[in-house]
């Protein structure tokens, strides 16, 4: 009879090394079963290239991996799944066009007398996906369910082929409150069977909520691994960052917004958010507030011409304008950092030096492009004021961090000077430095004089650094907080009664 006590894996002296760089340096993850094992750190620290080397999707330049008591050397990602590990991303990596049963069984079909057996399949789908708590048809194509209940499917199938080690890398990122409670009920299902899960993500109020240790990554390697009952918040980000992380707060009386800059009245579209007003000021920052579907992106949107208004007014400096596509806006010195940066923001194979001087070349118009000087000054300038960390300007973007990624949009627009940015979601998915750096660079832009408006569904950073916030509720504006009315609980009073806030 096995130990109880004893690892289900330990990894020891793990390295890995790419040109010119160490990816991980003598790293040790141990895992138990029965037990939610976050891993932590800033993007860049480790994280992905630790798990690829766990899976066999990389292989590792040094050290061992012992699962159940046997060494193993994963050769790739499926004989990894045959030794008992299974890996869930973000993305759901299954087939949209196939049926929930062809997605669990593909690869493992059951046959008989060589045949795929139909009604085996079926037969299993159904105790599967039961024993996960869903009482769904698997007979149906998997595009026919949500995003939480494709990656319960996703956990399932892995569990099923693999059933010692489970590897959820940033599950929930995509995923309301509601949603996210299922894929985590589903995971104390799966500890109480004794699974060992590895639990990487950015939302540290989740790693508490579902996670027994956390082991920290920070440049390659290992700087901790803790009992959460024993740490606070503040501990594990200290590890992360290798300082104390200072609250950003500040006095709004010393912030007074500057003259008027733009000015929207009755301003909205049918069927996409109902008429709003607003007034932005130079030096102002404007949150906007809401839960999810609320009207914040949309708002982000209008105001930028994405979304064409067919209602209201909008001014600028006083004088009408027109702003019924983003190269109107862009002519008018707006900027906006999309809530999506990997699918409306950055453009994945260009260079970093591309993407950043994407906007501002399209601006003068690409029949007088800008000279290679000019372009490697603002690039130079712009790398080193965000602390963009890559190798080269020339390397695809996709390459980069999604923190540095941010950061390159980010440069994008301050290339062109803009007099309003927008800002969507800027600290979504990015990990807790670069997030810092965001937060202090708002405040930054606003006190040299630009107006921004962000929308953000974390309350407490648009507590911290907004002079004025807009409510938003079933895409329509429920009130506005001003200077001390200003905080959490009066943002979620406004959110659940109308008129509290106005």
């Amino acid at each position: 009879m096995s130990n109880p006590t004893a690892p289900v894996l330990q990894a020891t002296g793990i390295n890995k090394f790419f040109p010119g760089a160490i990816a991980l340096d003598q790293v040790e993850l141990t895992l138990y079963p029965g037990e939610v094992h976050a891993l932590l750190g800033e993007n860049g620290a480790g994280k992905s290239t630790l798990i690829k080397c766990l899976t066999g999707a990389y292989h590792r330049d040094g050290g061992t991996i012992v699962l159940d008591g046997r060494e193993v050397d994963p050769r790739d990602p499926l004989q990894s799944q045959e030794l008992g590990i299974g890996t869930v991303y973000q993305e759901v990596n299954l087939m949209q066009n196939m049926t929930v049963a062809d997605n669990l069984f593909l690869g493992w079909q059951p046959t008989r007398h060589g045949l795929l057996n139909k009604r085996e399949m079926m037969r299993r789908s159904h105790e599967i996906l039961s024993d996960f708590g869903l009482k769904i048809d698997p007979g149906l194509l998997l595009s026919s369910y949500s995003i939480a209940i494709q990656q319960v499917i996703a956990i399932a199938r892995a569990v099923e082929m693999s059933g010692k080690v489970l590897i959820l890398d940033e599950p929930t990122a995509s995923l309301d409150r509601e949603e996210i409670e299922l894929v985590f009920s589903v995971v104390r299902k799966l500890k109480a069977r004794g699974l060992a899960i590895v639990f990487i993500t950015h939302f540290l109020d989740q790693v508490f909520a579902i996670s027994d240790r956390a082991t920290v990554l920070r440049n390659g390697r290992v700087v901790g691994t803790r009992r959460l009952a024993d740490v606070s918040r503040s501990d594990i980000v200290e590890l992360m960052l290798g300082r104390q992380l200072e609250t950003v707060t500040r006095d709004r009386s010393k912030s007074v917004p500057g003259k008027l800059l733009a000015q929207f009245s009755g301003y909205g579209r049918r069927g996409t958010l109902e008429p709003f007003d607003l007034d932005l000021h130079e030096g102002e920052v404007v949150g906007l507030a809401g839960l999810l579907g609320s009207g914040r992106t949309e708002t982000a949107k209008l105001i930028f011409g994405v979304i064409a208004a067919d209602q209201g007014e909008a001014r600028l400096r006083g004088k009408p304008v027109r702003l019924t596509s983003p190269r109107a806006a862009i002519s008018h010195r707006f900027g906006l950092c999309p809530e999506d940066r990997k699918i409306d923001g950055i453009v994945g194979d260009l260079s970093v030096r591309e993407n950043i001087i994407l906007s501002l070349q399209a601006r003068q118009g690409w029949t007088r492009p800008l000279s290679r000087g000019r372009i490697d000054a603002l690039v130079e300038e712009y790398v080193r004021a965000l602390d963009i960390r890559l190798a080269s300007p020339d390397m695809p973007i996709r390459l980069l961090s999604g923190g540095n990624q941010q950061k390159a949009l980010l440069a994008r627009w301050l290339a062109t000077e803009p007099e309003l940015l927008i800002l969507d979601e800027p600290t979504r998915g990015i990990d807790i430095g670069a997030h810092a750096e965001i937060i202090e660079l708002i405040e930054h832009l606003r006190e040299r004089g630009m107006a921004l408006v962000v929308a953000s569904s974390e309350m407490e950073e648009l507590v911290a650094y907004s002079n004025r916030i807009v409510v938003l509720r079933d895409r329509r504006q429920v009130g506005e907080l001003n200077g001390d009315q200003i905080s959490t609980s009066a943002i979620v009073s406004a959110i659940t009664q109308e008129g509290t806030a106005a």
